[in-house]
This record gives C-alpha cells, sequence and structure tokens, in this order.
C-alpha cells in the first residue's frame, strides 16, 4: 500500500496494491495489519457504511462533536470530489480543507481522522460510497458545516450555475465561524 501524505496533519491519501490482468483485478480493499503497519493507525473500525447517491448529491460537511469518528472512505462505483476539513481549534491547520477524487477507477482511499468534517460530491452519473468507521453513529451528536461556507471556501467542482442535491439536514448546516469545533 502506498500512503501519501496530504496538506493536513493525519489525513492520508491510500492507494492499495492492484493485481490485475485480462480477467479483471484483484485488491485487498482492508487488512486491519496491512493498514496499521502502513499508517500507525490502531484504532479499531466498529462500523461499515454504504451510501449510493445520483450525480450531483453533496453530502457532508459531517462530524460528531462528541464520538468523533475517524472514517476509512472509498467509492466502489462512480467518481466523488470527497472533501476533508480541519476542526480542531489547536492545530495549525484549523479551517483548512483539501479535497481528493475517490473513484471505483483509482482505488485511493482516503483516511479521515477524529476531529476533522468530511463530506463528499458526486461526478458521476451515480456511486457507491464504502466507509469504516472508528466510532458508531451517534446522532444527537452530529453536526454540519454547510458545504458552501464562505470561510472555509471549499471548491466544489460543480458545472457553472448548477446547485448540488442536499438533505435537509444539510441544508441546514451551520456556518464555520457559529460551529461547535473541537479543542
Amino acid at each position: 500500500m502506498n500512503v501519501i501524505q496530504t496538506t493536513l496533519p493525519g489525513v492520508l491519501l491510500l492507494e492499495p496494491r492492484v493485481f490485475g490482468d485480462e480477467r479483471g483485478f484483484f485488491f485487498e480493499s482492508f487488512n486491519a495489519r496491512t493498514f496499521q503497519q502502513a499508517t500507525g493507525i490502531t484504532e479499531p473500525f466498529v462500523q461499515d457504511n454504504h451510501s449510493h447517491s445520483k450525480r450531483g448529491v453533496l453530502r457532508g460537511l459531517h462530524y460528531q462533536i462528541l464520538q468523533p469518528q475517524g472514517k476509512l472512505v472509498r467509492a466502489v462505483t462512480g467518481e466523488v470530489f470527497d472533501a476533508v476539513v480541519d476542526l480542531r481549534r489547536s492545530s495549525p491547520t484549523f479551517g483548512r480543507w483539501e479535497g481528493f477524487m475517490l473513484s471505483a477507477e483509482n482505488k485511493r482511499m482516503l483516511w479521515v481522522p477524529p476531529g476533522f468534517g468530511h463530506g463528499y460530491l458526486v461526478i458521476s452519473e451515480s456511486a457507491d460510497f464504502l466507509y469504516k468507521t472508528t466510532d458508531y453513529w451517534a446522532p444527537e451528536h452530529e453536526r454540519c458545516v454547510l458545504w458552501n461556507d464562505s470561510q472555509i471556501g471549499v471548491q466544489w467542482p460543480l458545472p457553472q450555475g448548477l446547485a448540488p442535491t442536499l438533505s435537509a439536514k444539510d441544508q441546514q448546516g451551520v456556518a464555520f465561524g457559529q460551529a461547535e469545533v473541537y479543542p
């Protein structure tokens, strides 16, 4: 596995070793020992999630203020633009974001540590998005920062003049300046 450091401390882009021939391909999408050795991350994963979305659906920017989750995310069909925002007030990169293209074709995975907001936009006709979490979903602790917050300034690759499809929850996200953040 190739581990790529990003500009946000702790956020890792992972490229699995893929074996392919005329029949197709094979790769280990997760192996606890390999993941630990390559990343140094020892937290166990406790929940797997699968989301299917159509083109233009934007989910995020989500996080849990208590029971924060580390997430290992990937697109198994289609393509998404994945964005993470550092929400740790004590971090030198507090409020900064970085974006990544994750697709069935590139097979990249992204490790999003606890303390970050996370969201993604479906670029392809549809996408299946899988992610493992290090803590359980706790709706009472879930928070959402507005996807288009001007202070953060995520550059979502939306076609000119097109608005994303958002859930009611995501439409009610709060501005970064008013968001509950980590110490």
